[in-house]
């Protein structure tokens, strides 16, 4: 063996024994570390190079730039200045070191070492005699620790803080960041529990922090602080409730239905997978399954994505499912994986790895851009070619969040058991599995030769060391395939029979013995649930584990307007030229005629054109020319959305005071209707999260126009948001550098539910700017915006 493969074999051994010293009692399966898997296939092992070269690197110079970094420099007395960013930041300093120590894990690089020393070192110095670590806290609010968990996440910044500890000290060997970790820890210890301060995290993520540091310490408070945290939520006998939004409603055992934030729900739920790992407490198990149930079969998205609001980033009501205007925060995605994949190990179930699979290729690979430095931090079903990826965000969880996980996607593959190995997911690689009781393992190595996932024929191979052995070689049998076959050696095909998700095949393994699994990838039209009413009449595209869409790149440059009739076929045509390397699928469909209504109320039936269509992978959308992108299409040209005739509106640029990083200016001028003033299905601009101010918005016209009024339609999200109709506002035009009110303005209405059409003399004018005084306490916002052109009628 080359010499470069022993060092990596010893660091992953290394890595193994320093971050899980025990294995939870009432879990059925051990994972395979990342570590101890060597992916060699053209869709994963690249995109963790692109990480390890792009993503890391990118992180950490954000981190720099951005003042997160410097924080803990000024919380040590070792740089003058104040607090820079929002309160929760130090978070993505610690998961960027996460992030960083896997990738150093998996392959040793001296000047990233180095660098993060130097870092660790300002972390240290941060650091309060008494343990305690929050710059936030050190630097802003002096005195007040503890004091609002609900919303100033200490907590959860500690959570991410061992999670770093722990792969650092992993990856390198050193206790630099562990011990301070520690610190940390043991002072929260001291802090919470029983006899102690009473609460609980409003942004969870520390329980299954807790439970890797004690995996890494055999630390057994960590472990009791963990299922301390896990059971004082719901319970209010001497605090306040949180409410839903935090899962805080109800002790976790009494949940049924998944509710709140969507990423504080995964954290949680995963740290309470953690803890009934240890503990085998049957009611939070069970609470588990009844969370999980109503999330896949009433709330997740075909992507595998969850969340569908804003508002309050997570959660609604059961079947609300909006494409154009999801969530489907990338972080609550990672979540989704990270819950699954516990779920799958304690109970050895294919049905978490189907949901793990659909969440890993869908919606959790969208969040990132191929060159692994732009993100998304919502990942919408549709888009009218104006939302995109973001180098950075000023909450910037997601990127954070993405340079951790992908490093880790190589142990997600394997699995193991007292009587043998599980294949979990499927891709080229090559591993040597420990399986039996503890203290009596026997090994064997496993190499899968497969190009998954664009074509479902994967060939396992293991060697046994030290001779046959007789051990259950099990292969997740996807509950996407219909007809999936098996052989072992060269015999002849069988179907493949699984039992709970897994094909088991169980006998005397002897050195190149195999087996050969056929999952067939026909084209898959998708339809929703009845429930689903945005979906009704459009079906989505599947092919294996892979979610299509309809990209305008691709199909003329639009999407909205096309339709698939249910007869069309489709053929697959691998494309390595394209997207990194894809697969594609070429069929025939119709579009809708452009739409011009103007001035008529009926019109005779316009034929639609036949044209080719083009469907590429979701998780690649957005990384060329900007344009249209639908992932649910309809299957009659009468659903499709013709594209409006361009209008002086929708024809100019837009700019404002202000817009909420999770809204575009561009939303005022789409030609999108809304249903109504809270109409949360379609984008939106929003002055959010500004109050009571006077704020403007405007129109730069491509060339110099007469215009005499405009029809404003408001967004006012009473009863869910902050939002509300303005208090005042008026309109001015421009002519050349100046900006004067319009004369003759007729009423300037703020009625919710319908346009607001005011008109004024007639000027010429370079563009429009309306100014907004904003209502007391409340922000405001714009559904659409038209101008009204030329001197009246």
């Amino acid at each position: 063996m080359k010499s470069t493969q022993l060092l990596l074999l010893a660091l992953a051994a290394s890595f193994v024994s320093r971050v899980r010293a025990v294995d939870p009692p009432s879990r059925k399966l051990r994972p395979v570390p990342f570590t101890e898997v060597r992916l060699q296939d053209s869709f994963w092992a690249p995109k963790i190079e692109t990480n390890r070269r792009k993503t890391v690197p990118h992180n950490i110079r954000s981190c720099e730039e951005t003042g997160r970094i410097s924080n803990f420099a000024k919380a040590g007395g070792k740089e003058p200045g104040e607090f820079k960013g929002i309160c929760f930041d130090d978070s993505d300093v610690y998961k960027m070191l996460e992030g960083a120590s896997y990738t150093l894990a998996l392959r040793p690089d001296r000047d990233l070492e180095e660098k993060l020393d130097e870092i660790i070192a300002k972390l240290a110095a941060a650091q309060q005699p008494d343990g305690y670590l929050n710059t936030y806290y050190t630097l802003v609010e002096k005195g007040k620790r503890w004091t609002d968990l609900p919303n100033k996440h200490e907590l959860y910044c500690a959570g991410h803080l061992f999670e770093a500890a722990v792969a650092h000290h992993g990856a390198t060997g050193k206790r630099t960041l562990l011990d301070v970790a520690r610190r940390f820890a043991d002072h929260i210890d001291r802090t919470f529990g029983p006899g102690k301060k009473s609460g609980v995290p409003g942004h969870e993520e520390i329980e299954l922090a807790l439970v890797k540091l004690y995996e890494a310490t055999r630390e057994e408070r960590y472990l009791k602080l963990a299922g301390y945290f896990v059971d004082e939520r719901g319970r209010h006998t001497d605090r306040k409730p949180y409410g839903d939004y935090c899962q805080d409603h109800l002790p976790v055992r009494e949940q049924s239905e998944i509710a709140g934030h969507a990423v504080r729900a995964m954290y949680l739920y995963s740290g309470v997978a953690d803890v009934a790992a240890y503990t085998g407490d049957r009611a939070l198990v069970d609470a588990m399954e009844r969370l999980w149930r109503d999330v896949t079969q009433r709330k997740m998205y075909v992507t595998g994505g969850i969340g569908p609001s804003a508002h309050n980033e997570g959660f609604t009501v059961e079947y609300d499912l909006p494409n154009q205007s999801a969530y489907s925060e990338t972080c609550a995605s990672i979540g989704m994986a990270l819950w699954n994949q516990r779920l799958f190990l304690l109970h050895g179930d294919g049905r978490y790895s189907d949901v793990l699979e659909q969440v890993l290729y869908n919606a959790l690979l969208a969040g990132v851009a191929l060159d692994g430095e732009r993100f998304f931090y919502v990942n919408p079903l549709a888009s009218r070619g104006r939302h995109h990826r973001q180098p950075w965000f000023g909450c910037a969880c997601c990127p954070t969040n993405v340079v951790r996980f992908l490093p880790s996607v190589p142990g997600y593959f394997y699995a193991s058991s007292d009587d043998g190995v599980w294949v979990n997911l499927y891709g080229a690689s090559e591993t040597v599995v420990a399986f039996g009781p503890r203290g009596r393992e026997r090994r064997v190595t496993v190499r899968q030769e497969t190009e998954y996932p664009w074509s479902g024929r994967v060939v396992v191979r293991v060697e046994p060391e030290g001779g046959p052995l007789e051990m259950s070689l099990r292969l997740r049998v996807p509950a996407w395939c219909a007809a999936p076959r098996y052989r072992v050696g060269g015999g002849a095909f069988a179907p493949a029979a699984a039992a709970r998700g897994f094909l088991e095949v169980r006998r005397e393994w002897g050195v190149g013995d195999s087996v050969e699994l056929d999952l067939p990838m026909d084209v898959q039209r998708l339809e929703t649930h009845p429930a689903v009413k945005g979906n009704q009449g459009r079906v989505a595209l599947r092919r294996g584990p892979v979610i299509y869409c309809l990209e305008a790149a691709d199909n003329g440059g639009s999407a909205y307007d096309l339709a698939l009739p249910r007869d069309e076929p489709f053929e697959t045509v691998h494309r390595p030229d394209l997207l990194g390397g894809v697969t594609v699928l070429k069929g025939h469909g119709v579009r809708a005629r452009l739409a011009a209504w103007e001035g008529r109320l009926y019109r005779s039936v316009a034929d639609p054109e036949k044209v080719e269509v083009t469907a590429v992978p979701y998780c690649v959308w957005d990384n060329r020319e900007p344009g249209p992108m639908a992932v649910w299409i309809p299957e009659s040209a009468g659903l499709a959305q013709a594209a409006p005739a361009p209008t002086l509106a929708s024809r100019s640029k837009v700019a404002a005071s202000h817009v909420w990083r999770l809204d575009t200016v561009e939303s005022a001028n789409d030609q999108v209707l809304p249903s109504s003033s809270s109409d949360h299905g379609v984008p939106r601009f929003t002055w959010f999260d500004r109050k009571g101010s006077k704020e403007w918005i405007e129109y730069r016209f491509p060339a110099p126009a007469e215009v005499r009024g405009v029809a404003v339609y408001w967004f006012d999200d009473t009863g869910t948001g902050q939002c509300r109709v303005p208090a005042s506002w008026r309109v001015l035009s421009r002519k050349g550098d100046a900006w004067e009110p319009v004369e003759g303005a007729s009423a300037f209405g703020v009625a919710k539910d319908a346009f607001n059409r005011v008109t004024f003399r007639p000027v010429r004018a370079d563009g429009l700017r309306i100014e907004a005084q904003l209502a007391p306490d409340a922000s405001g916002g714009i559904l659409e915006w038209r101008v009204l052109e030329g001197a009246g009628g």
